[in-house]
Order: C-alpha cells, then sequence, then structure tokens
C-alpha cells in the first residue's frame, strides 16, 4: 500500500499520481489535502510518514510546491529515508542506494508526465543493499543518538 499526501501546492499533481498508481495496480491511500485551500505541508508529511514508519503503508508519496518543506518535515521523523528527487536517474538511486521509503516531489516545478516517470522508476528500482546497508545503518544510528528519550 502507498499512501500519497500534499498540501494545497502539490494537489494538481497528487491527483495525477494517484490515478497513475491505479493504473499500475498499486494499492493507493489518500492522505489529503482534498482542496486547495492553503494548509500546512508539515502536518501532511507527518501524517504520511507516520503511516510509513508504523507499517500502516508500505511507501509514501509526498508533493508540495517545490518538495523542499515535505523533505525536510518528513524526513524529521525517525526511520523515514524521504527523497526529493528531480530526475529519473535520482529516483532510481533514492531506492537502490538509499532504500527511501517516502519519494517527495515538487508540484510547482514538475510537469505530470515527468512526475510520472519519477515515481514509476522509484518503484521500479530495488535496494541493493550491500555497502548501502551499512550506510543506512550509520543514518539510525544518527537518529538514536538525537532523538529526545
Amino acid at each position: 500500500m502507498i499512501i500519497i499526501g500534499s498540501d494545497h501546492g502539490g494537489l494538481a499533481l497528487k491527483k495525477t499520481l494517484h490515478s497513475y498508481l491505479r493504473r499500475r495496480d498499486c494499492g493507493v491511500t489518500d492522505a489529503g489535502t482534498d482542496n486547495d485551500a492553503s494548509v500546512d505541508y508539515p502536518d501532511f508529511g507527518q501524517k504520511v510518514a507516520e503511516a510509513v514508519v508504523s507499517g500502516t503503508a508500505e511507501l509514501g508519496i509526498l508533493i508540495c510546491g517545490t518538495g523542499i518543506g515535505m523533505s525536510i518535515a518528513a524526513n524529521k521523523i525517525p526511520g523515514i529515508r524521504a527523497a526529493l528527487v528531480t530526475d529519473v536517474f535520482m529516483a532510481r538511486m533514492a531506492k537502490e542506494h538509499n532504500n527511501a521509503n517516502i519519494l517527495v516531489l515538487g508540484g510547482r516545478v514538475l510537469d505530470e508526465q515527468k512526475a510520472c516517470d519519477l515515481v514509476g522508476a522509484w518503484l521500479d528500482a530495488t535496494f541493493e543493499g550491500g555497502r548501502h546497508q551499512a550506510r543506512l545503518d550509520k543514518i539510525t544510528a544518527l537518529e538514536q543518538k538525537y532523538s529526545s528519550p
């Protein structure tokens, strides 16, 4: 199951990606927002990140105007590896090397076709493990060191 969320700046692209995921036969849940009224992106970043960390969803996709705010917010949740990507190579590497469990996109900087290509590349990629797992273990250690008890 994939959970997808956006703020008002990513709403239009979220709708496109929701349809794209359904065409790919992916189970998808919409975490909001559902209209173009101004909302705060951290609320949706948190909602999607918590669903991924809890196992309610396997993967997440977040969209705001640039993707920057959503990636910052989501990465505050321990266990999240949210990757803001702008090209297919980055999307693939986000999964292959970083095992990104949330893909972050900019709704005001990507067109619909490019965004679908990025999501497809990320979904089709496989985490390589090995030396990359050792690096992720170091990230987990950083999360543990700096998390409040």
